[in-house]
């Protein structure tokens, strides 16, 4: 994979130090220091997973479309069915776009629930029910 087809976050070169220098950078990022795109999961009819290969061979499995949450209740947990994504902390349109992230408020089948866990790194959608 090309260096250039992943994102880089680094400072910005026209940043200024205290005292009105310009920052100099020290070297070009290395390949392992580069992270990966925003994976945006999606409400969907059902679940799916990519598969990744990590640093040193390790499998990732990123969610990629999201039918189901695994919903904390007083009983205790249960695999819900996902009906609408109400709201998103993290961007408005997340929610118009039916985006699931860490924070954000979805319908279920056993009601509102919020999301605990970041779905587009784990593979899965973990929530807790929201007392109103």
């Amino acid at each position: 994979m090309s260096i250039l087809s992943k994102q880089t976050h680094r400072k910005s070169s026209t940043k200024r130090n205290g005292n009105g220098k310009h920052k100099i950078k020290f070297r070009d990022k290395k390949r392992y220091e580069i992270g990966n795109y925003f994976i945006s999961t999606k409400l969907a009819d059902k679940n799916e997973q990519v598969k990744y290969r990590g640093r040193g061979g390790k499998r990732i499995n990123k969610l990629k479309k999201a039918a189901t949450a695994n919903v904390i209740t007083k009983e205790g947990y249960k695999k819900v069915k996902i009906t609408a994504v109400m709201e998103s902390k993290d961007n408005r349109n997340f929610a118009r776009l039916n985006l699931i992230t860490k924070g954000t408020i979805i319908n279920t089948e056993a009601g509102k629930a919020m999301v605990l866990n970041r779905p587009g790194r784990e593979g899965f959608v973990n929530a807790k029910i929201i007392d109103e």
